[in-house]
C-alpha cells in the first residue's frame, strides 16, 4: 500500500495548519538529537556497519539481551517484510483492522493468508497459522493486548510465531513492553519503532528483538548496510539519553481524553475508545475521505482517512492529538462540518 498512509501531506497542495493524519509525536525530536547527527556528517564518507552492530549491542543492553537476539532495521516496515520473506510461502493470519503492511508483506512473499478480528482474541484462541501478525497497542484503533492474554497465546499456540509489532508502545500506559517474556518463549518476535515517539520518520529506524534462532533467519534476508549512518547515530544519541529523551505522555494522554470528550459531544460523529493518543471516529455524514478533503480545503488541518484498514468502513477516520490549540481548530471545523450537513 504505497500511497494509502497518514501523514500525506507532501502530496497535497494546499497549506496544513495542523497535521492530525500522524500518530508520530507532534513534538520533535528530543533536544541536542539534530545537533549530535550533524556533528556525526563525517560519517557518511565511509560505509556504515553491515548491521548497525554497535546499535544492536546498546539496544541489547538496554533490553537485558544477548546482541545475538537483536536485529536493527531502517523501520518497522523493513523489519515485517523481512519476517514475510524469511517465512515466504507459509501461512499467516493478519488481525483486522491493523496496519496494512502486515497483508502486504505476506501477499509479496506468498503467504496464506487468513483474517481474524483484532477484538475476538481470547485467551483460548488456538491459531493454525505459522505466523500471526499484532499490532499492540493497535493501529488504528488504540486497543491493547493485555499481558494475561498475550501469555495465554503463547503457551497455547507453541507452534506459531507471534509477530508483536510494539511501534506504537511509548504512547500507552495501559501495558508495557512483551520483552521480558522472551526468556520463557521461544515463539515470539517483538518489532519496535525508534520514528514514532522521538519524531524521526525520516530518518527510518526500528528493530526486532526474539530469539537468537528466529533472527539469525531474518539475518538471512537482510541486506547489507539498510540502516545509514545518520539513522544509526540517533540510535546511538537515544539509547545513550535514554531516561531524558522520552514524551510528555501523561500531558500527551490527558489532552487526549479532552479532544475525544469534546468531539464525542458532536451528535455528527462517532468517536471510538482509545488506550493511545490516537483514536478512531466515524462521520454520520458522507465520507471520511469527503470529510479530509473538506478539512483540508477549508481549514488547513489533516485527517488520516481509515477507510483502507480491512474491516473498517468509508465513514472511518482516524486522528493523532496534538496540543490544545491545533485541537480546539479541529473541534470547531468539525462542529461547523456536523452543522453543514445537518
Amino acid at each position: 500500500m504505497l500511497h494509502g498512509h497518514g501523514d500525506d501531506g507532501y502530496r497535497h497542495s494546499q497549506k496544513i495548519i495542523a497535521d492530525f493524519s500522524t500518530n508520530v509525536w507532534y513534538g520533535g525530536e528530543p533536544a541536542g538529537l539534530k545537533e549530535y547527527i550533524f556533528s556525526q556528517w563525517p560519517t557518511v564518507n565511509r560505509y556504515p556497519e553491515v548491521l548497525a552492530e554497535s546499535l544492536a549491542a546498546q539496544v541489547a543492553a538496554h533490553h537485558g539481551v544477548a546482541p545475538a537476539q537483536v536485529l536493527i532495521s531502517s523501520g518497522t516496515t523493513e523489519s515485517l517484510y523481512l519476517v514475510a520473506q524469511a517465512w515466504a510461502g507459509r501461512c499467516s493470519t493478519v488481525l483486522t483492522p491493523s496496519f496494512a503492511e502486515y497483508e502486504d508483506a505476506c501477499r509479496l512473499h506468498g503467504h496464506e493468508l487468513r483474517f481474524r478480528p483484532w477484538n475476538e482474541l481470547q485467551p483460548d484462541t488456538r491459531l493454525d497459522s505459522d505466523l500471526v501478525f499484532i499490532c499492540n497497542p493497535n493501529n488504528p484503533t488504540g486497543s491493547v493486548l493485555e499481558s494475561n492474554v498475550l501469555d495465554a497465546l503463547l503457551a497455547n499456540n507453541p507452534g506459531t510465531v507471534f509477530v508483536l509489532d510494539e511501534a506504537f508502545i511509548e504512547f500507552t500506559t495501559r501495558i508495557q513492553t512483551a520483552t521480558p517474556r522472551l526468556m520463557r518463549f521461544d515463539n515470539l518476535l517483538i518489532l519496535r519503532s525508534l520514528t514514532k515517539a522521538y519524531a524521526i520518520p525520516g530518518l527510518r529506524l526500528g528493530y526486532v528483538v526474539g530469539p537468537a534462532a528466529l533472527i539469525a533467519r531474518l539475518v538471512q534476508q537482510k541486506a547489507p548496510w539498510a540502516v545509514n549512518a545518520l539513522a544509526a547515530a540517533a540510535g546511538n544519541f537515544i539509547f545513550a539519553h535514554y531516561t531524558k529523551v522520552q514524551l510528555p505522555l501523561s500531558q500527551l494522554l490527558a489532552d487526549k481524553a479532552a479532544l475525544a470528550a469534546r468531539l464525542a459531544e458532536n451528535p455528527g460523529l462517532e468517536i471510538f475508545p482509545s488506550h493511545t493518543h490516537y483514536f478512531l471516529g466515524a462521520t454520520g455524514h458522507g465520507t471520511a475521505a469527503e470529510l479530509k478533503r473538506w478539512l483540508l480545503d477549508r481549514h488547513g488541518l489533516l485527517i488520516r482517512d481509515a477507510a483502507n484498514f480491512r474491516g473498517l468502513t468509508l465513514a472511518h477516520f482516524r486522528i493523532g492529538t496534538r496540543n490544545a490549540t491545533d485541537n480546539l481548530l479541529l473541534i470547531n471545523a468539525l462542529t461547523e462540518w456536523t452543522d453543514s450537513l445537518a
